[in-house]
């Protein structure tokens, strides 16, 4: 089964777009609490799959290929002392390969096709050139 799964932004806009959510998706960032105490982590949507490391890019046009077997969202508990119910553990998804493009590059990973989000290859600060060609055609 395979599914095209829309995008809100197409051209220059849609890749600045994917470009920022990329960046800001790839590290944890900080926000301050009300009373004015210490700040808390909010964790990055990061995947694992076959000793790579993914994290996800919005606004981009692709279309699901083939399940490829389960990733791994690794933990996240970004405020250990606070007795919420933070993901401590690692938890299953499913991986899916996306057309067009090496897994080793982007995968998309969902319960299912059709709510799959692309996720890809973090190398720095940088959408791979393959990802920036799906932004741009989108």
């Amino acid at each position: 089964m395979k599914a095209v799964l829309p995008a809100g932004r197409t051209g220059t806009v849609g890749m600045l777009l994917a470009a920022a959510t990329f960046a800001v998706s790839v590290a944890c960032t900080s926000s301050s609490d009300s009373d004015g105490g210490e700040s808390a982590s909010l964790c990055a949507f990061l995947v694992d799959y076959k000793n790579r490391t993914y994290s996800d890019v919005a606004n981009v046009d692709f279309t699901v290929g083939d399940k490829l077997g389960p990733a791994t969202l690794p933990p996240c508990d970004d405020t250990p002392n606070d007795d919420d119910d933070g993901r401590t553990t690692p938890s299953s998804i499913t991986a899916y390969a996306v057309e067009g493009l090496d897994p080793s590059i982007a995968i998309a990973v969902g319960d299912e096709p059709g709510d799959a989000r692309l996720v890809v290859v973090y190398s720095g600060k940088e959408i791979p050139p393959e990802v920036k060609k799906l932004i741009q055609s989108s």
